[in-house]
């Protein structure tokens, strides 16, 4: 079923931004511990997360909508010149297999573009084959640590086409 999908930049805290980002974070942590988060648990989880860092000219986050509802989000960070991260990229599960999430990554690809960068990475865990699976279908390769962390398994890497001007 394929639905009409907007991504737009739109500012980290904004309501329907904080939202997708609380069931992010309670998504990846309940999977990763094996159990539902507590609101709690997010709320401890998203204090000092840096996401005040995705918005121009060091990132900038968005969201994906159906028919005007928040359905996704992702972010991306300028990491220097030529690079960019890919962040906190998420699909509410009643969206999932509407097309969105290659949407989402398609536009983020864009505003890594449009900061500057002509490579962006990812990391992301074992775990999370979903997520993986997407990245790889959609271009990305498996490249060696960028960073650590402790949710950190694996990374990804995808060298950005130029888009030529006027496009």
């Amino acid at each position: 079923m394929q639905h009409n999908w907007a991504v737009r930049p739109e500012p980290y805290d904004s309501p329907d931004a904080t939202a997708l980002r609380r069931d992010y974070y309670a998504e990846v942590a309940g999977r990763y511990w094996r159990r539902p988060a507590t609101p709690a648990e997010v709320d401890d989880g998203l204090a000092g997360d840096g996401a005040e860092r995705l918005t121009p000219p060091s990132g900038q986050f968005l969201v994906g909508r159906v028919a005007g509802a928040p359905a996704g989000c992702g972010g991306v960070l300028l990491l220097d010149a030529g690079r960019a991260e890919l962040t906190r990229v998420f699909v509410r599960p009643s969206f999932r297999g509407t097309g969105g999430s290659g949407l989402l990554l398609a536009a983020l690809e864009s505003a890594a573009r449009e900061l500057g960068a002509h490579r962006v990475v990812l990391n992301t865990r074992l775990d999370l084959v979903e997520a993986r699976a997407l990245y790889t279908r959609s271009g990305y390769r498996e490249i060696p640590a960028y960073c650590e962390g402790p949710y950190m398994e694996v990374w990804y890497g995808k060298e950005l086409a130029t888009v030529p001007a006027g496009s």
